[in-house]
């Protein structure tokens, strides 16, 4: 939250979740969402197939009463989608999802999540809890993106949404995964015709897969996109995705890069309000305002470590230029040169213009119109 998560997933698995939830939610400024078949596994010992309908319903209880404020809930994984995801190239990636593939293969029948999907909703709507309906089949990979299983699911999502809504339950619907840049567009149009104009809220996606140890570069390149095209809440990634668990900087480097894509997405819908910060951030650089453009940025900290590193003195964080041109080549101090003299001059600045390169041609025919000159 420090650098501007907008709302936090508790994605604890093992033991003592009850107590690390609570800590969380009582240290937390942001709204808190688990994923509850998490901890109705580890009651069942961890066997997916000895999962039952009263066991989950029993930990939606007990996180609804600890203060939990949105679900995911991947009742969107039906018995008849899971052979769609036979010949995938990654098969079923997402926890929940998986999970309950395996107890719907275990007892051949309908998840008991899709079936008292009615119940579950009467429980959110007492406990003003809001959905967050699970994408169990997005793709894992770009060969699998935007495929028949994914689709599938996506669909129904559709339809758990409305039946929520009509018990008064708020619903968003998560989104993939791994998508190449030219097949985010169909995603973000589907959803919004078959989920009826529901929030969207992606993970990503992930715009190719050759870059582990910079997914959240290549994530963020999906997010920015698929944020342009109308997706309501982006779920960040880490640098460490696909390879072990984040540390702080990790989770830090993963949020900054989502801020960014979220701007950069509201950016492009025309967002009112959005260029104000650009439009300050622009102004404190061209006037070299350099403690205003440090902590304008969405990074201060790393903005003045990175300036501080080649032009430490204090002086420097007044001075008209930076490391990168040096005092005698930095655009931004000879445009503001010239517009300095065309002010003193009582010219415009294209007039200055003229009248510098007229005197410059002059020097130059004054000094014997030689094209080079001894040394």
């Amino acid at each position: 939250t420090k650098w501007g998560a907008d709302t936090v997933m508790d994605l604890s698995t093992g033991k003592n979740i009850h107590a690390t939830r609570e800590w969380i939610i009582r240290n937390s400024p942001v709204p808190i969402g688990t994923v509850p078949i998490y901890q109705a596994l580890e009651k069942v010992n961890g066997r997916a197939e000895d999962l039952t309908w009263e066991i989950f319903r029993d930990t939606l209880i007990e996180q609804a009463e600890q203060g939990v404020d949105y679900f995911t809930i991947h009742a969107g994984v039906l018995l008849r989608f899971v052979p769609m995801t036979a010949r995938r190239m990654t098969g079923i990636v997402s926890r929940g999802g998986s999970i309950m593939a395996k107890w719907c293969l275990t007892h051949h029948k309908e998840s008991f999540l899709y079936e008292h999907w009615d119940d579950i909703c009467e429980i959110m709507a007492a406990y003003d809890v809001s959905f967050s309906i699970g994408d169990g089949l997005r793709p894992g990979s770009i060969a699998d993106a935007n495929d028949e299983a994914q689709f599938a699911e996506l669909k129904v999502q559709g339809d758990l949404t409305t039946r929520a809504w009509a018990k008064g339950v708020q619903v968003m619907n998560e989104g993939p995964g791994h998508v190449p840049m030219h097949l985010i567009k169909e995603n973000m149009e589907k959803q919004i015709e078959w989920c009826h104009e529901a929030p969207f809220y992606t993970l990503g996606p992930l715009t190719t897969d050759i870059a582990p140890g910079y997914d959240h570069i290549t994530s963020g390149i999906g997010a920015a996109m698929i944020g342009w095209y109308g997706c309501a809440m982006l779920c960040y990634v880490t640098p460490k995705e696909h390879l072990g668990l984040p540390n702080k900087d990790d989770v830090k480097t993963g949020v900054i890069t989502y801020k960014l894509a979220a701007h950069a997405a509201d950016l492009a819908k025309g967002h009112p309000g959005a260029q104000y910060r650009d439009n300050a951030v622009s102004k404190a650089r061209f006037e070299f305002r350099w403690e205003d453009q440090f902590n304008l940025s969405l990074d201060p900290e790393t903005a003045r470590e990175f300036h501080d590193e080649t032009l430490p003195q204090e002086g420097a964080k007044t001075a008209h230029f930076c490391s990168m041109c040096g005092p005698h080549f930095c655009s931004m101090k000879i445009t503001e040169d010239v517009r300095k003299y065309a002010a003193e001059q009582e010219l415009s600045e294209g007039e200055a213009l003229r009248a510098g390169m007229a005197q410059k041609a002059h020097e130059f025919a004054e000094g014997g119109a030689e094209i080079y000159s001894k040394a």
